[in-house]
């Protein structure tokens, strides 16, 4: 009877020291067998052999899922625009002809009306277009018989006379013919009329003014983009007194006029239709951005930044800055620069009258650097700028998130938002 309350006690703390031990030692040896599995298949999924393995199920699972999209009852918009964002866009020109204009909700209709004969005398605009679409050899695939691409160019004519025919508030401007030759090569000159006249009116609405303010308001986005994410690349171009310039073609043709390769083209134009009008600027931003270092190793000039940026690598990953250019739209939107870009717009309006004057005079770096030094605004230090502490607690945040899916899901959402305001989207 003595004994018993002893070994009663033992055996307590026995039990006691055996849960102290698996709490130690066998729970945390679990967690870490866990996370090395994890590890390991995270590790096996991101392999480039296993990636190419994956390649082709994974492509005619997309397709699949485009197809379903497709055939829902209405059709599945939100779906459609993920899997335009996401890796490899819409994979061939045969699903760019269904998908596009669902994109672009043009109605069935529309697209199965015949386009009318254009009517060339006394066009206002038939010269520019025509020599703008004779300069525009390279836009069309190598080794193309010349039959077949005078063909293609006369077509190409067509469309963009019938359009502004049919519109006459909008104005033709160099480099819109980039765009439709985009749209003619992947859906032929019916469907390329139809699309071509709804993004005319929504997309590129800003850039077929009569003049060029409001796309110098768009490109005044560009700089505080890249302040937000290297406040160093910034400050450099801001000091080399660079502008955004270089950055014109990219926008106003889509980066059709830049790239050589029509599958980069098509592919950013899955991209650009399924999202916000805004997607170039951040397209155009998280360019600048993975050219850090040889922005940085540049000398700090006018003209020598300029003829860097200007001229993009055609090596460039196009699925990374995809998924970067979404991800900032998410973190920086919009109506968070909107105040910065509008501070821009006073020094806008001069550079550019400053760089067409100084392209057929002089050096465009003195010019830019003498208007800029006259324009000191008091009113710079009213501009509110986000902290650095700010600025990296944000970063930190939507570092969680940087996944495509993530980015794709809040882009498709914000473009959804925006589009009825437009009557763009159902």
């Amino acid at each position: 009877m003595i004994l018993f309350p002893c070994w009663k006690k033992e055996v307590g703390c026995i039990l006691k020291a055996l849960t102290e031990a698996w709490n130690f030692f066998f729970i945390p040896f679990v967690m870490f067998l866990i996370f090395a599995v994890i590890l390991m298949r995270l590790r096996h999924r991101t392999d480039p052999k296993t990636q190419k393995e994956n390649l082709p199920e994974r492509r005619q699972r997309k397709m699949a899922d485009i197809a379903q999209a497709l055939q829902a009852s209405p059709a599945d918009v939100a779906a459609l625009r993920r899997m335009a964002i996401s890796e490899g866009g819409l994979l061939t020109d045969e699903i760019r002809c269904q998908v596009w204009p669902r994109l672009l909700n043009v109605p069935p209709n529309i697209l199965e009306q015949e386009p009318e004969i254009v009517e060339r005398d006394n066009n206002k605009d038939y010269n520019q277009v025509l020599l703008d679409v004779q300069r525009s050899l390279r836009r069309f695939p190598p080794g193309m018989p010349d039959e077949q691409r005078e063909g293609l160019q006369e077509e190409l004519i067509d469309i963009i006379l019938r359009v502004l025919k049919r519109n006459p508030q909008l104005h033709y401007y160099q480099g819109y013919h980039d765009i439709v030759v985009t749209f003619l090569l992947v859906l032929g000159e019916r469907l390329a009329t139809a699309l071509v006249e709804k993004l005319s009116t929504h997309h590129l609405r800003d850039f077929m003014d009569p003049t060029m303010d409001n796309t110098k308001h768009i490109l005044n986005y560009l700089m505080p983009i890249i302040e937000r994410v290297n406040p160093e690349v910034h400050d450099f171009m801001q000091q080399a007194e660079v502008g955004t310039v270089f950055a014109l073609s990219w926008l106003i043709t889509w980066f059709g006029h830049v790239l050589s390769d029509f599958r980069h083209v098509v592919r950013l134009y899955d991209f650009f239709l399924a999202c916000h009008p805004l997607m170039p600027i951040y397209f155009a931003a998280v360019i600048v951005l993975h050219r850090e270092e040889e922005v940085l190793e540049c000398e700090c000039d006018m003209a020598m930044v300029h003829h860097l940026l200007s001229q993009i690598p055609q090596d460039l990953p196009y699925e990374t800055l995809i998924s970067r250019a979404g991800d900032l739209f998410v973190q920086f939107p919009p109506s968070e620069l909107a105040r910065e870009a509008a501070w821009h717009d006073g020094m806008a309006t001069t550079t550019f009258k400053d760089f067409d004057l100084a392209s057929t005079q002089q050096r465009p770096d003195s010019v830019l650097r003498r208007r800029r030094k006259q324009q000191e605004a008091p009113e710079r230090s009213a501009v509110a700028r986000p902290s650095v502490t700010r600025r990296f607690i944000r970063l930190a945040v939507m570092g969680l998130t940087v996944a495509l899916g993530a980015a794709a899901l809040a882009v498709v959402n914000t473009a959804l938002e925006w589009a009825p305001k437009l009557d763009l989207f159902p």
